[in-house]
């Protein structure tokens, strides 16, 4: 980055504007020329439209085509601004559109535009299944009259149905389901077996969350492999009955946990042996990892336990974290600390990062509510520009400054009186509480002082469009988890639109959030639920100087004695100016997360693609058959030509896949050790670097030689087949998504014990 770009950087940083946005004048001036078409079109038939659709050409066109279409199935003809933000899409931007400006239908358009100017197919990355189905059956209309075919696939697509979806010009999918399709196209011995088409143009709903939030994720396809004993489960019993303060200490900021020498005698004692004997690093490992799942990790908050498994919390969306587990052994944990059987981990088969998945679409786009944010992000991971787009009618929304409190209790007694108050005179109102056990919690207390409330969180996640349909309606008391991501609009009067006027004279849909979250991405999703299309709104955030985002990124900037009001209401600037503070560390945090993670992340994707042509090769040539050929001439001179083919391809595939699977556990031990080397003052990445290239290196020679000895090894005839017992692949393979481990790598953990234990002995 040059002076001048840096400068710039650090110029919109000071305006709290950290994202550039893209002129949008050049794509306004087409909107008259647009406009210009619309009688024309109007006057064609259904078919005429189709094939007017299907020669197309140029913004204009597309644009004045897909209104048309979407006037005629939807009964909805776009915006000025939806057609701004499609033309955004169709440069190759990100598209920030308020929420309920309709950017379901600004993607239709702009999907349309892509498969005219030939980059197609086109696939839609939402969040979840519920999305990719809903959006594609919702738009399948306006595809229909554009002559274009769409499909979707979720969790429960059958192979076939993956094909014939992503075989359509458009194809609806989760980020993590065309992931995990890509995963096991690469797993493939025969090109008819793949289900995903080469990869094109991808359009990314919630951007900023897929692209952001999620985009250091790894999803990961793993494999059966013979079960060992697990140690974390007997760990667990091991100190679920030690006290804090005698047996361990937590970490002011609540993100660590250490025992003291009193619990690592009590541990010891009842184990027999001594933890930090060399031969006990296992054992120690699971005690360790058992003490953090047992003290940091809490039921409705962190996860929650439904139908006998442990399901993730996700927290940037207070929802269910599809197929989500932690690393290093906590998911078992937790399993173990609520009594449940350990589920099966497996042997890492492929894994591939949500950014890298996305960064194979040779053409990216997206859109979000909340994309400015990040815009810098957004600009060094993607190398995507940010434009915002206007809202088609004026924002009115209220949007009061925060109420801060001096203590949780006084700001959860004025948070009801809210409530009861609104509640009152009938006005809807949506509180956007930080967790499950929360908004449990605060339904109880609104219960208990007659409130009657609908609660949406994780436990109810698949009546969220039922819940949030009503939100609007007169009277109505919604209590949610986050709501980015929900993506479903409330509609004042909710379903009986009879209401709409007189929750309007109300003042709207009144948004209350119980909390500030860690990004000001969520808060804003929140307080866009209010004021849609130019609706009346409000919405206000009640904070305490206990909550956890002040006490872990601001416990120093509140100062000791700040002004309040008897009712504990804090009227101190500083104040105002800690909670800020605190939000801005917390993003920079993840920022440098994020950064940290994709630096480990980069040679493993380079290695990942190499691996990935050469498979390629094998899988559609005969380069293995060669191989054999001039290695092993005399056996291979023999055998018929297409029984060599065959055989060469099978063996060398599979050891490719046996020896990347290698890799990458090899590369997961060799990530947990270097931090070690971070005591001798060596830098982690630079050790990682140095073990993971020669192994690499190795690998192709050994691939070679491991193929040249099967073959070998092995007799053939004309009935050969590859699962005859020599190249046995996993009977069952299953997928998940690893969640971040908030407390760091087992070793993170373990060095900060031991620094700890040390330190204290020293004293």
């Amino acid at each position: 980055m040059g002076v001048s770009q840096r400068f710039k950087s650090k110029f919109r940083r000071f305006l709290q504007r950290p994202g550039s946005t893209v002129d949008l004048a050049p794509l306004e001036k087409l909107l008259p020329a647009i406009e210009a078409r619309a009688d024309e079109l109007a006057a064609l038939d259904d078919a005429e439209l189709t094939e007017a659709a299907g020669a197309a050409v140029g913004y204009e066109e597309i644009c004045a085509i897909g209104r048309e279409a979407a006037r005629r199935g939807l009964d909805q003809r776009p915006y000025d601004v939806q057609l701004l933000g499609a033309m955004s899409l169709l440069s190759g931007k990100v598209a920030e559109m308020a929420t309920g400006e309709g950017k379901t239908l600004t993607a239709t358009i702009a999907a349309y535009g892509h498969v005219r100017l030939g980059n197609g197919p086109v696939h839609v990355l939402t969040i979840n299944d519920y999305l990719a189905r809903r959006d594609a059956q919702w738009m399948e209309p306006v595809y229909t009259l554009l002559g274009l075919t769409v499909g979707w696939v979720n969790e429960a697509s059958t192979p076939q149905e993956r094909r014939d979806a992503y075989a359509c010009d458009v194809t609806y999918v989760s980020v993590s389901e065309a992931g995990f399709d890509y995963l096991r196209d690469q797993l493939v011995t025969d090109v008819d077996e793949r289900v995903q088409p080469t990869l094109s143009t991808a359009i990314v709903d919630e951007a900023d969350s897929i692209m952001i939030d999620e985009a250091r994720v790894p999803m990961v396809l793993a494999g059966a492999v013979p079960g060992e004993q697990d140690p974390v489960h007997a760990a667990a019993a091991l100190v679920r009955g030690l006290r804090k303060g005698k047996h361990y200490t937590v970490a002011e900021d609540g993100r660590s946990v250490a025992f003291t020498a009193a619990g690592l005698a009590a541990i010891e004692a009842k184990l027999g042996i001594d933890l930090y004997d060399e031969e006990h690093v296992v054992q120690l490992s699971a005690v360790h990892v058992a003490l953090h799942a047992q003290v940091l990790l809490n039921r409705d908050v962190d996860y929650i336990v439904r139908d006998g498994s442990v399901e993730l919390v996700d927290e940037m969306r207070g929802r269910v974290a599809q197929r989500r587990r932690w690393p290093d052994g906590l998911q078992a944990a937790v399993e173990a600390k609520e009594g449940l059987d350990a589920t099966a981990e497996g042997e890492v088969l492929g894994t591939i990062a949500v950014q890298a998945y996305i960064a194979l679409y040779p053409k990216v786009c997206g859109m979000t509510a909340t994309a400015v944010l990040v815009g810098d992000q957004l600009r060094e991971f993607f190398d995507l520009e940010v434009a915002v787009i206007p809202p088609n009618t004026p924002c009115i929304r209220e949007d009061e400054p925060d109420r801060i409190y001096a203590t949780r209790a006084e700001k959860d007694e004025a948070l009801i009186d809210e409530i009861q108050r609104w509640h009152a005179k009938g006005r809807p109102m949506l509180i956007g509480t930080l967790d499950v056990k929360e908004s449990e919690s605060l339904a109880a207390g609104l219960n208990a002082a007659g409130v009657p409330c609908v609660v949406l969180n994780a436990k109810n996640d698949d009546e969220e469009a039922a819940i949030i349909a009503e939100a609007g309606a007169y009277g109505a008391v919604t209590v949610s988890t986050q709501m980015a991501g929900r993506g479903v609009d409330i509609r004042l009067g909710g379903s009986d639109q009879s209401d709409r006027e007189r929750v309007a004279e109300l003042g709207g849909l009144y948004v209350i959030g119980s909390g500030r979250h860690d990004s000001r991405r969520v808060d804003d999703q929140l307080r866009g639920r209010a004021g849609r299309q130019g609706d009346p709104g409000g919405s206000v955030f009640l904070v305490s100087l206990e909550d956890d985002l002040v006490v872990r990124h601001a416990a120093d900037a509140v100062p000791p004695s700040p002004r309040m009001n008897a009712d504990g209401l804090v009227t101190d600037e500083q104040v105002d100016y800690a909670v800020e503070h605190a939000q801005r560390v917390a993003e920079g945090v993840n920022h440098e997360i994020h950064r940290n993670t994709w630096r480990y992340s980069v040679v493993i994707e380079q290695q990942r693609k190499a691996l990935a042509a050469r498979r390629e090769r094998l899988l559609t040539s005969d380069v293995a058959a060669v191989m054999l050929l001039e290695k092993e001439p005399e056996k291979a001179g023999e055998m018929d030509e297409d029984l060599l083919a065959r055989a060469a391809r099978s063996i060398a595939l599979y050891h490719l896949d046996r020896l990347w699977a290698e890799h990458l556990a090899e590369l997961s031990e060799v990530r947990e050790g270097v931090h070690l080397r971070a005591l001798g003052r060596l830098d982690p990445l630079d050790e990682f670097h140095r073990a993971a290239v020669p192994a690499f290196n190795d690998l192709i020679p050994e691939i070679e030689a491991r193929t040249i000895a099967t073959f070998n090894e092995t007799e053939f005839d004309e009935d050969w087949q590859p699962d005859d017992g020599t190249l046995v692949r996993p009977t069952a393979t299953w997928t998940y998504l690893v969640h971040d481990n908030p407390f760091g790598s087992e070793l993170d953990r373990l060095i900060a014990s031991i620094g700890r234990r040390l330190s204290g002995a020293s004293r």
